[in-house]
């Protein structure tokens, strides 16, 4: 087993470095291609990251619509390292072929002002933790071919991370609903995707204290400062060169990217 998952992290690195995707590793794992396995993959992945001088700042987390873990075969979400250098400043343009598929998701951000260390966190300590929030875009990707994934390649493949860009104006949660603000994301000026808080797993607040309590669990609780991207508004958009996209919320404001052209992703 050891040997398998050394060799699925060197090939989601040199995938990763080379732009190039790979074939799905669930086959090479059989029986045991299982959600525990996965997240083993992720961490070698990740201690790799942070050797090489990345530093983590938060968590992702995905799978939190409801048919797409039936689609999974999952009942619960999964979740993916924050790097610092995968953000992007709002409006800025994504490098032409940086990524190698990527697909664009409308989310709420948390930033953290305080810890979270209990395994038992409850929502209000949550709610009182959170300093703010912000809108964000989350450019998901993927280190498999053709997006051809299932529970153990998205979570292997850091919960298919790309980048993310966050708005620029904090909102304290007082001042918006977190559950019923509504969200429209536009490509060039069209609108592509539409949402709601409640889309994600009925509110946004419950999948984030779904997420610090399973990093308690684990034993990397999420610390101040830490930027939680707490899952899809509405439905991703696939993403070309040329492409420009906004994403308003209600009571959040807005947030813009563009991908610059050049080569197809």
């Amino acid at each position: 087993m050891a040997d398998l998952i050394r060799k699925a992290t060197a090939a989601l690195i040199a995938a990763a470095h080379d732009r190039q995707p790979i074939a799905p590793m669930a086959v090479d794992f059989g029986e045991r291609a299982d959600v525990d396995t996965a997240y083993a993959i992720q961490d070698e992945v990740t201690k790799e990251a942070i050797l090489h001088g990345r530093r983590p700042v938060g968590r992702k987390i995905g799978l939190t619509s409801a048919a797409v873990q039936a689609q999974m075969g999952v009942d619960q979400p999964d979740y993916g390292m924050l790097f610092a250098d995968m953000e992007y400043a709002d409006g800025a343009t994504i490098p032409a072929g940086f990524l190698i598929q990527p697909k664009v998701e409308a989310e709420i951000a948390f930033v953290l002002g305080e810890d979270l260390t209990n395994v038992d966190v409850t929502t209000a300590q949550l709610i009182g933790a959170i300093d703010y929030a912000l809108p964000a875009i989350e450019i998901v990707d993927s280190r498999i071919v053709d997006w051809k994934i299932g529970i153990f390649d998205t979570i292997a493949d850091n919960a298919s991370s790309g980048l993310y860009v966050l708005g620029s104006r904090p909102v304290k949660l007082a001042d918006f609903d977190v559950r019923l603000c509504g969200m429209v994301m536009e490509r060039a000026g069209q609108a592509v995707s539409f949402g709601v808080g409640a889309a994600c797993m009925g509110n946004p607040l419950i999948s984030s204290l779904w997420l610090a309590r399973r990093m308690a669990q684990v034993g990397r609780p999420l610390c101040k400062g830490d930027v939680i991207l707490s899952g899809a508004l509405g439905p991703m958009v696939a993403a070309h060169p040329g492409d420009t996209f906004r994403v308003s919320i209600n009571g959040l404001g807005e947030v813009n990217t563009q991908f610059a052209e050049g080569e197809d992703q």
